[in-house]
Protein backbone atom coordinates (compact mmCIF):
# COMPACT_ATOMS: atom_id res chain seq x y z
CA UNK A 1 0.00 0.00 0.00
CA UNK A 2 1.22 3.50 -1.09
CA UNK A 3 2.22 6.33 1.86
CA UNK A 4 -0.16 9.33 0.98
CA UNK A 5 1.85 12.42 -1.07
CA UNK A 6 0.09 15.01 1.72
CA UNK A 7 2.74 15.45 4.10
CA UNK A 8 0.95 15.09 7.55
CA UNK A 9 -1.01 11.91 6.15
CA UNK A 10 2.65 10.83 4.51
CA UNK A 11 4.23 11.50 8.41
CA UNK A 12 1.05 9.92 10.27
CA UNK A 13 1.78 6.85 8.57
CA UNK A 14 5.65 6.83 8.72
CA UNK A 15 5.36 7.84 12.49
CA UNK A 16 2.77 5.11 13.04
CA UNK A 17 4.84 2.47 11.74
CA UNK A 18 8.11 4.07 13.63
CA UNK A 19 5.68 4.36 17.20
CA UNK A 20 4.70 0.46 16.56
CA UNK A 21 8.47 -0.43 16.56
CA UNK A 22 9.18 1.82 19.40
CA UNK A 23 6.45 -0.21 21.58
CA UNK A 24 7.57 -3.17 20.44
CA UNK A 25 11.48 -2.87 21.55
CA UNK A 26 12.38 -5.07 24.71
CA UNK A 27 16.12 -4.02 24.59
CA UNK A 28 17.16 -0.21 24.20
CA UNK A 29 20.43 -1.31 24.39
CA UNK A 30 20.74 -3.52 21.28
CA UNK A 31 22.98 -2.72 18.46
CA UNK A 32 21.47 -0.82 15.64
CA UNK A 33 22.63 -1.11 12.33
CA UNK A 34 24.58 2.05 12.11
CA UNK A 35 28.15 1.91 13.55
CA UNK A 36 28.21 2.63 17.51
CA UNK A 37 24.33 2.69 17.45
CA UNK A 38 22.05 0.98 19.78
CA UNK A 39 18.12 0.98 19.28
CA UNK A 40 18.03 3.88 21.94
CA UNK A 41 20.06 5.55 19.49
CA UNK A 42 17.68 5.57 16.95
CA UNK A 43 15.05 7.12 18.58
CA UNK A 44 17.49 9.66 20.09
CA UNK A 45 18.52 10.55 16.55
CA UNK A 46 15.06 11.28 15.65
CA UNK A 47 14.17 13.63 18.10
CA UNK A 48 17.21 15.25 18.59
CA UNK A 49 18.07 16.60 15.12
CA UNK A 50 14.98 18.10 14.08
CA UNK A 51 13.86 20.29 16.87
CA UNK A 52 17.37 22.31 16.37
CA UNK A 53 15.98 22.11 12.62
CA UNK A 54 12.96 23.96 13.06
CA UNK A 55 14.45 26.37 15.72
CA UNK A 56 17.01 27.41 13.67
CA UNK A 57 14.76 27.40 9.88
CA UNK A 58 11.59 28.51 11.33
CA UNK A 59 11.73 29.75 14.94
CA UNK A 60 9.17 26.90 16.30
CA UNK A 61 10.28 25.15 19.71
CA UNK A 62 8.69 21.82 19.62
CA UNK A 63 7.03 20.11 22.97
CA UNK A 64 9.49 18.72 24.95
CA UNK A 65 9.28 15.43 26.70
CA UNK A 66 11.52 13.29 28.94
CA UNK A 67 14.84 12.48 27.41
CA UNK A 68 15.41 9.20 25.50
CA UNK A 69 17.86 7.84 28.22
CA UNK A 70 14.79 8.53 30.75
CA UNK A 71 11.91 7.06 28.75
CA UNK A 72 12.53 6.26 24.75
CA UNK A 73 9.51 5.33 24.65
CA UNK A 74 7.48 8.97 26.28
CA UNK A 75 10.17 10.36 24.26
CA UNK A 76 9.34 9.80 21.18
CA UNK A 77 5.64 10.06 21.54
CA UNK A 78 5.78 13.62 22.67
CA UNK A 79 8.03 14.33 19.81
CA UNK A 80 6.18 12.44 17.01
CA UNK A 81 3.15 14.41 18.50
CA UNK A 82 4.46 17.38 18.39
CA UNK A 83 5.37 17.04 14.89
CA UNK A 84 1.68 16.03 13.65
CA UNK A 85 0.36 18.58 15.17
CA UNK A 86 2.52 21.33 13.36
CA UNK A 87 1.58 19.17 10.08
CA UNK A 88 -2.30 19.15 11.11
CA UNK A 89 -1.86 22.58 12.00
CA UNK A 90 -3.75 24.95 9.04
CA UNK A 91 -1.16 27.45 9.24
CA UNK A 92 1.66 25.37 8.72
CA UNK A 93 0.59 25.78 4.85
CA UNK A 94 2.03 29.58 5.05
CA UNK A 95 5.34 28.91 6.66
CA UNK A 96 8.53 28.39 5.15
CA UNK A 97 11.89 26.89 6.49
CA UNK A 98 14.75 28.89 5.48
CA UNK A 99 18.19 26.99 5.96
CA UNK A 100 21.60 28.32 4.62
CA UNK A 101 21.97 24.83 2.59
CA UNK A 102 18.64 23.79 1.21
CA UNK A 103 17.22 27.32 0.56
CA UNK A 104 13.38 28.48 1.76
CA UNK A 105 10.78 25.55 1.25
CA UNK A 106 7.35 25.25 2.41
CA UNK A 107 7.78 23.89 5.94
CA UNK A 108 5.54 21.23 5.31
CA UNK A 109 7.80 20.40 2.66
CA UNK A 110 11.01 20.36 4.43
CA UNK A 111 9.13 18.35 7.29
CA UNK A 112 8.21 15.72 4.74
CA UNK A 113 11.49 15.68 2.70
CA UNK A 114 13.71 15.95 5.27
CA UNK A 115 12.79 14.61 8.65
CA UNK A 116 9.72 11.92 7.46
CA UNK A 117 11.83 10.61 5.21
CA UNK A 118 14.67 10.07 7.32
CA UNK A 119 11.66 7.92 9.97
CA UNK A 120 10.96 6.09 7.43
CA UNK A 121 14.50 4.64 6.39
CA UNK A 122 15.20 4.24 10.14
CA UNK A 123 12.18 2.40 10.49
CA UNK A 124 14.51 -0.27 8.69
CA UNK A 125 17.21 0.61 11.62
CA UNK A 126 15.12 -0.05 14.83
CA UNK A 127 13.10 -2.80 13.03
CA UNK A 128 16.65 -4.57 12.71
CA UNK A 129 17.99 -3.47 16.16
CA UNK A 130 15.04 -5.08 17.61
CA UNK A 131 14.35 -8.22 15.91
CA UNK A 132 10.99 -6.93 14.46
CA UNK A 133 9.17 -6.48 10.98
CA UNK A 134 11.59 -4.44 8.60
CA UNK A 135 9.22 -4.24 5.68
CA UNK A 136 8.80 -1.43 4.19
CA UNK A 137 6.69 0.60 1.51
CA UNK A 138 8.47 -0.37 -2.03
CA UNK A 139 6.69 2.50 -3.48
CA UNK A 140 8.41 5.44 -1.17
CA UNK A 141 11.78 3.29 -0.58
CA UNK A 142 11.49 3.58 -4.84
CA UNK A 143 10.51 7.19 -4.83
CA UNK A 144 13.29 7.78 -2.25
CA UNK A 145 15.93 5.87 -4.09
CA UNK A 146 15.23 7.57 -7.15
CA UNK A 147 15.59 11.52 -5.65
CA UNK A 148 18.46 10.22 -3.73
CA UNK A 149 20.52 9.03 -6.36
CA UNK A 150 19.81 11.79 -8.66
CA UNK A 151 22.13 14.16 -5.95
CA UNK A 152 24.69 11.25 -4.77
CA UNK A 153 27.82 13.17 -4.74
CA UNK A 154 25.85 16.19 -2.80
CA UNK A 155 24.37 13.15 -0.39
CA UNK A 156 27.90 11.79 0.49
CA UNK A 157 29.91 14.78 0.92
CA UNK A 158 27.44 15.76 3.44
CA UNK A 159 28.64 13.27 5.86
CA UNK A 160 25.09 12.33 6.83
CA UNK A 161 24.93 9.05 4.62
CA UNK A 162 27.85 6.17 4.71
CA UNK A 163 29.78 5.15 1.86
CA UNK A 164 27.59 2.84 -0.79
CA UNK A 165 26.91 -1.32 0.16
CA UNK A 166 26.96 -3.34 -2.68
CA UNK A 167 23.60 -5.56 -3.19
CA UNK A 168 23.11 -7.93 -5.96
CA UNK A 169 21.76 -6.41 -8.96
CA UNK A 170 18.58 -8.18 -8.93
CA UNK A 171 18.07 -6.98 -4.61
CA UNK A 172 14.41 -5.62 -4.55
CA UNK A 173 14.10 -1.83 -3.42
CA UNK A 174 14.02 -1.67 -0.19
CA UNK A 175 17.93 -3.60 -0.26
CA UNK A 176 18.90 -1.14 -3.09
CA UNK A 177 17.48 2.10 -0.78
CA UNK A 178 19.25 0.32 2.26
CA UNK A 179 22.91 -0.25 -0.08
CA UNK A 180 23.05 3.12 -1.00
CA UNK A 181 22.45 4.87 2.50
CA UNK A 182 25.35 3.11 3.90
CA UNK A 183 23.57 -0.10 5.33
CA UNK A 184 24.09 -3.77 4.67
CA UNK A 185 20.56 -5.15 4.20
CA UNK A 186 21.57 -8.01 5.38
CA UNK A 187 22.51 -7.07 9.17
CA UNK A 188 21.99 -8.94 12.02
CA UNK A 189 19.85 -11.72 10.06
CA UNK A 190 22.53 -14.13 10.21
Amino acid sequence: MALPDRPAERHRQVAGLFTERVLGARSWDAPAPVAGWTARDVVRHLTDWLPGFLAAGADIDLPHGPSVDEDPVAAWQVHRDGVQALLDDPGTAHRELANPHIGALPLATAIDQFYTADVFMHTWDLSRATGQDDRLDPDFCAQLLGGMEAMEQVMRSSGQYGARVEVPGDADVQARLLGFIGRDPSWGSG
